[in-house]
């Protein structure tokens, strides 16, 4: 099991079913960015529907020959939801197949293609777009809506989701097992599950003592500050009135690593500090800087989009928002309800 992670705004207000049946959570990932119209890459914009990411790999590259590891994507989805994301396959000097071959089975459907010189990496899109609703909702109107407005406000906590960790945590435990027990050999796509439940444990541990520290949301001394929206970042060797305006407005947030190998872009002694956190995991540490991965930032704050919600009549709690790539809305969720799943999930 993976931990609870402590909460920043408090209990949830009230209680809520999620995903009672896919539709109730659909995603749309946005690109950002225009396809070039040519290229040796086919995109293709999918919608699924009780189907996980990797199956429909799977599908594509029977359909089209292309070997998985040259199919491109941005992010793994839900089984258990209503997706839209987009694919890249490399087919230089391939005849492309018909493409409305993916819809026979009936959860899929083809929704635009095109081409493109580059193919997609994971991250590069520019957010996703939910909307989400919520049954079965429990909770006074009032306390609700104080704590809607807070969150849209103030942001919570950037948590990787459970989703990251698989169900019950057991690709967590997997990942440990692997990493701490010896040299078993696993396909790519299995290594890089475990490599990224790993990153996620240690930057979701190193949040937790800032939200138990009250800090999560302000910016520290030494400090990686993050522009909100961007990858860019700097390093704040002293506090003024600025960066407290900045980080209060929203406009920066303060960075967390994603371990790995290199230079750390913190102060020495905020580096320190990060070390003492993580002092428990010291070897998942050092196994993730002997995997030759690089030491990477991620913000330590969420802030929604476009944040709104609605109380419909029947019980039901409809929210829209978008999140920024690698957010998860069940971060946001946490914050504001106790929920539980209306039917198994799982990636």
């Amino acid at each position: 099991m993976t931990p609870a992670w402590p909460r920043a705004w408090g209990e949830p207000v009230g209680s809520a079913v999620i995903r009672s049946v896919p539709e109730d959570f659909t995603v749309s990932e946005e690109l950002g960015f225009e396809l070039s119209g040519e290229g040796e890459h086919v995109f293709l914009y999918l919608q699924k529907r009780k189907l996980n990411t990797l199956e429909l790999v799977q599908r594509l590259a029977a359909l089209s020959g292309v070997p998985e590891r040259d199919i491109g994507l941005c992010g793994l989805k839900d089984r258990n939801a209503v997706t839209r994301q987009w694919f890249s396959l490399g087919m230089a000097g391939a005849r492309e197949p018909d493409w409305q071959l993916l819809e026979s089975e009936g959860d899929v459907q083809l929704l635009a293609s095109g081409r493109h010189s580059r193919k997609l990496r994971r991250g590069v899109h520019r957010a996703n777009r939910f909307s989400l609703r919520l049954r079965g909702i429990s909770g006074e109107r009032a306390a609700l809506e104080e704590r809607l407005l807070q969150v849209a406000q103030q942001g919570v906590p950037n948590y990787f989701g459970e989703q990251r960790f698989g169900r019950g945590g057991a690709t967590l435990e997997q990942a440990r097992r692997w990493a701490l027990g010896g040299s078993r050999r696993l396909t790519r796509a299995k290594r890089g599950l475990y490599l990224s439940a790993l990153r996620s444990l240690l930057f979701n541990t190193a949040l937790a003592a800032r939200v138990k520290a009250g800090n999560w949301n302000s910016i520290c001394n030494g400090d990686v500050c993050m522009l909100r929206g961007s990858r860019s970042l700097f390093t704040c060797e002293l506090v003024d009135d600025e960066i407290r305006e900045r980080a209060g407005n929203g406009d920066i947030h303060p960075g967390l690593p994603l371990w790995g190998s290199g230079a750390c872009a913190a102060s020495p002694q905020r580096a320190r500090q990060l070390r003492e956190t993580l002092a428990e995991q010291r070897a998942v540490c050092e196994f993730l800087e002997q995997q030759g991965l690089e030491l990477a930032w991620r913000p330590a704050r969420l802030m929604a989009d476009d944040f709104c919600w609605q109380f419909c009549d029947d019980d039901v709690l409809q929210l829209d928002f978008a999140l920024g790539a690698g957010a998860y809305a069940t971060a946001l969720l946490a914050e504001i309800v106790q929920y539980k799943q209306g039917a198994q999930t799982g990636e």
